[in-house]
């Protein structure tokens, strides 16, 4: 139950190294697994705000998270969560115990795509598992520009008078997440003037060099357009993007940036209760840097912060004490 419902990132490391083949089917166990987080019913998160999952007119191709009751916010603001699909998929579904959680902490969150998973989704259509001509997996079903169209929207939303979102939503309280090949799109995404905060989640940039995604080209250059402190979660040693996360760490050195791990692998804690830790982690670190939540902060700061003492999750920071 550890490995979301994607190959991409782990299939392309492969590739970059013995391009051209085959990415390997899903084993029976990883099929099953799916089955079984598939059928894992509706949640609304463990936050003071019950959220939902939705589509909404005028953003067909991407999937709303958010606080069912808007009205209780009363003079409150929305902070708003960019999400970058694992596998940059366009299952705005795949994370929805992640994402669905953080929304009940008083976020509007959008991820790219359809509801393609999850109860009341269609059936699953079997995903090309070749590669391209030129010996490259298939491209990409999102890109950068489809997470950034989310805060496209939620902007727009917010000054447009008709909008249930009218006034509710705080501009410089938005962060930029994702998944996987989908953390390659929050790096790429977090150069946004207009993004304060940012989370990657078992991610990194290549740190050969090499682009095996086709479709998204990255360097460790990008790195240095980060302009937010920078949060990455990864799943220790046995993450297949523990390499390339853990070496943008030792290289980002003009923003602030916090490594928390734990031996979860590449599929994190996604498939857990309301998203498992990483979730909560997610939460602390958007609450602290886009509210300025003291509490929330103790999670990452100071010689006895919460991940500090933590059995199983550990940290690492630059630009923090």
């Amino acid at each position: 139950m550890r490995r979301i419902h994607e190959v991409g990132y782990a299939a392309m490391l492969c590739l970059a190294a013995s391009a051209p083949a085959q990415i390997p089917p899903p084993s029976a166990a990883e099929t099953a697994a799916r089955a079984a987080y598939d059928a894992l019913p509706v949640t609304q998160g463990s936050g003071p705000y019950p959220a939902i999952k939705t589509v909404v007119p005028g953003l067909a191709e991407h999937v709303v998270y958010r606080p069912r009751d808007l009205a209780r916010f009363g003079r409150r603001k929305l902070g708003v969560l960019l999400w970058g699909n694992g596998g940059c998929r366009d299952d705005g579904a795949s994370a929805r115990f992640h994402l669905t959680e953080i929304a009940s902490h008083g976020f509007l969150v959008i991820a790219p795509g359809r509801i393609l998973s999850g109860p009341g989704a269609p059936p699953p259509v079997p995903e090309p598992r070749g590669v391209g001509a030129a010996g490259s997996p298939p491209a990409p079903k999102t890109s950068t520009a489809d997470v950034l169209a989310g805060l496209d929207w939620a902007l727009a939303e917010n000054r447009r008078a008709a909008s249930p979102y009218y006034g509710r939503i705080d501009p410089s309280a938005v962060a930029v997440s994702g998944h996987s090949c989908g953390g390659l799109q929050a790096i790429e995404a977090g150069a946004d003037p207009r993004i304060h905060a940012v989370i990657i989640h078992n991610s990194g940039i290549f740190a050969d060099g090499s682009n095996p995604i086709r479709g998204i080209t990255v360097d460790k250059s990008m790195l240095r357009r980060l302009h937010t402190p920078i949060l990455y979660v990864l799943g220790g040693p046995g993450d297949v993007a523990w390499p390339n996360g853990s070496d943008d760490v030792a290289r980002i050195d003009h923003v602030p940036v916090v490594l928390a791990f734990a031996p979860v692998g590449h599929g994190g804690t996604f498939r857990e209760p309301n998203g498992g830790k990483a979730a909560a982690i997610a939460v602390d670190w958007l609450d602290w840097q886009l509210r300025g939540d003291r509490r929330a902060s103790k999670t990452f700061l100071g010689k006895t912060c919460g991940l500090c003492g933590d059995p199983v999750w550990k940290i690492q920071r630059k630009g923090y004490r």
